[in-house]
């Protein structure tokens, strides 16, 4: 694996150009283009910091130097691979040469207030609060019929990744990695039959999400909780029937032991109604009516 002391002598980190060193602190710390990057440890692990154009060589910057925290790292290996692909990432960005531009138009999230062209009938628009791609009609005709968008309009949360695999000469490597991953999660039955492989659990959360809703369709899920002030060390929770959770079918409080709670999975936590306690006493929640339950 690459390391910091592999990468300052290492060919593609020059011919990339970028600059390893250690912090004045003894913290690794690189340089590409604009972006300085550290890799900062604590008691509760390490993770990427990173600053714009910060004064001073390498060797002389300090922990307060860096202001933006961008996740989390294994080791140094982890640093040196996340600074290459930046660098990387950076370089394909200049290649592509995007186009800066203001738009007069109107966006299902507000007017536009700047645009960038990615291509002839490709633009990305910037609002006051959110943003996304228009695609003209001819281009939106190449997007695969499962992920097209009839109105050409592609938001720029999750949206964005059926754009950049539809058009994947447009976006830089780290960008089509990204889209790749979004649309594993988001879409997966497409991502299936274009990689020509099944999803196993654990590699898409929409797919994951689609087992657990079709196991648990008549389960009480919980749709709210709080810490008990009744019972020390329980948390009381208000469970309603089936994923959805609607309040038609129902509700019913439940004691759960908060370690047990803590460890609730991503999609909810299930109730167990052999094992769980129903709570009909006192309730921590405001509001709370017995004629609900």
């Amino acid at each position: 694996m690459p390391t910091l002391t592999t990468q300052q002598s290492d060919p593609i980190a020059e011919a990339l150009g970028i600059e390893f060193s250690l912090s004045a602190e003894g913290f690794p710390v690189a340089r590409t283009r604009e972006l300085v990057f550290a890799m900062i440890t604590t008691p509760a692990g390490s993770f990427l910091a990173s600053a714009w154009r910060p004064i001073g060589p390498l060797p002389a910057l300090r922990q307060q130097d860096f202001y933006r925290h961008d996740g989390h790292l294994a080791d140094e290996a982890a640093f040196v691979a996340r600074v290459i692909e930046t660098a990387e990432h950076q370089r394909d960005l200049h290649d592509l040469g995007r186009v800066q531009a203001r738009i007069s138009c109107s966006t299902p999230w507000g007017m536009s207030q700047s645009a960038t062209i990615y291509g002839p009938g490709i633009v990305c628009h910037a609002t006051a609060g959110h943003g996304g791609f228009h695609l003209s009609s001819d281009r939106n005709l190449a997007v695969p019929s499962a992920l097209r968008n009839d109105t050409g309009w592609y938001e720029e949360d999750v949206e964005w990744a059926v754009v950049a695999h539809a058009f994947p000469d447009l976006f830089t490597g780290y960008e089509r990695r990204t889209a790749d991953e979004t649309i594993r999660h988001r879409w997966p039955e497409f991502w299936e039959t274009v990689h020509g492989r099944l999803l196993v659990a654990g590699e898409s959360r929409a797919k994951d999400r689609q087992v657990f809703d079709g196991i648990h369709a008549n389960s009480w899920i919980v749709s709210s909780a709080i810490f008990s002030d009744h019972h020390a060390g329980m948390t009381e929770v208000v469970a309603r029937r089936g994923p959805k959770r609607e309040i038609g079918g129902g509700e019913r409080r439940y004691l759960i032991d908060s370690d047990e709670y803590a460890g609730r999975g991503p999609f909810g936590f299930v109730i167990d109604e052999a094992r769980h306690q129903l709570c009909d006493g006192p309730s921590s929640f405001v509001g709370w009516s017995r004629s609900t339950a």
